[in-house]
């Protein structure tokens, strides 16, 4: 059994994988990881960890001492991809989990892979297996909290579909401006990448993928786990490499 922690700001996402197989997934807060490495010692033989922050020193010392064997994903790792990024040592461990999840998905086939979340990531893997890059945009909280922080009366308005295209209040014209501008920036960026890479797999995934996999007008495969399988293919990649 192969764990799987991956740290986010608020909680950590965790999920087990046997034969391969995602078999169990969940959420711990920081305060719960020592519990939760304790109910998988003896069963897990390996750990690779994703942070989107630097780990406090509880945290750290608690993985330090974790009987399981720990790694940390980053541009350091061995990829089962060939990494063209210009500044591989400045891309997210995300991003690289979601590009391998994408190549494990589809082989052989260009994948562009879209997560929606805190930002809106694009990133593409072609079909001979080298990650090229994408685009980083904000997503859509971040754009309706800048809204309210860089102008003088707009309000901080929740996140939530727009009642419809023309808002009839401040809140609906926001959120009509917000969430529809990001529907047809998620369908013209798409566009564009299906003119350079023709038949290209489209895979949306993140947080807030709720808002657009019924309404983009491009063909796409939706994947919740889409980050913890590529993670996972990455611990399995470098475990094969360590025991050749």
């Amino acid at each position: 059994m192969e764990l799987i922690l991956d740290i986010g700001n608020t909680r950590i996402k965790y999920a087990t994988f046997s034969e391969g197989l995602l078999d169990n997934k969940g959420y711990c807060s920081d305060n719960e990881l020592k519990e939760l490495l304790n109910c998988f010692s003896g069963q897990a033989t390996s750990v690779l960890v994703s942070t989107v922050k630097p780990l406090e020193n509880e945290l750290e010392e608690l993985l330090k001492k974790s009987p399981i064997k720990v790694h940390y994903l980053s541009s350091k790792l061995k990829m089962p991809f060939i990494n063209k990024y210009n500044t591989p040592q400045t891309i997210g461990a995300d991003r690289l989990a979601l590009a391998a999840g994408g190549f494990l998905s589809f082989p052989n086939k260009n994948v562009l892979i879209i997560d929606i979340g805190t930002c809106i990531t694009f990133d593409i893997i072609s079909k001979e297996g080298v990650y090229l890059g994408g685009n980083i945009s904000p997503g859509l909280k971040m754009r309706l909290k800048s809204l309210h922080k860089f102008t003088g009366k707009l309000p901080l308005v929740e996140l939530n579909a727009p009642r419809d295209l023309i808002g009839t209040s401040t809140e609906q014209s926001i959120l009509s401006g917000v969430v529809n501008g990001v529907l047809m920036e998620l369908d013209g960026i798409i566009d564009a990448y299906k003119l350079r890479y023709p038949q290209v797999k489209i895979i949306l995934t993140g947080g807030d993928v709720a808002f657009f996999d019924k309404k983009l007008k491009n063909s796409i495969f939706a994947d919740a786990d889409i980050l913890l399988k590529g993670m996972h293919f990455i611990l399995e990649h470098n475990s094969h490499e360590n025991n050749e």
